[in-house]
């Protein structure tokens, strides 16, 4: 079995590599330091946003991102406070970027 990272470091590198990116991130919500569930939100800054929450595939096991919500950012938003109000140790980071760049496709962050 492999080791996971607590929510807490993941975060932390993950932030890291946005700004080595030039790309602007914000931690909005934290949550539990260990193993706090993560969404990444993506404003678009055209109004409209996108969110991702990692989850599990359930016959793999394998890690990965599943859109959450994706739409006019007033909804995004909508849906993440009903999903914090649901999961207090929810972490949120919210990043800006025109293109939609996440990074979270790349290897170590897609898994």
């Amino acid at each position: 079995m492999t080791p996971r990272l607590t929510a807490d470091f993941w975060i932390r590198a993950y932030l890291a590599r946005l700004g080595l990116a030039d790309i602007p991130a914000y931690v909005t919500a934290r949550g539990d330091a260990t193993a706090g569930a993560v969404i990444v939100k993506c404003a678009r800054l055209d109004g409209t946003a996108a969110a991702w929450q990692r989850s599990f595939d359930l016959t793999t096991g394998a890690r990965a991102w599943v859109m959450l919500a994706d739409g006019p950012e007033a909804e995004v938003d909508a849906a993440l406070a009903r999903q914090r109000a649901r999961d207090p140790d929810l972490w949120l980071i919210e990043i800006e970027s025109r293109a939609g760049r996440t990074l979270l496709d790349e290897p170590g962050l897609s898994d």
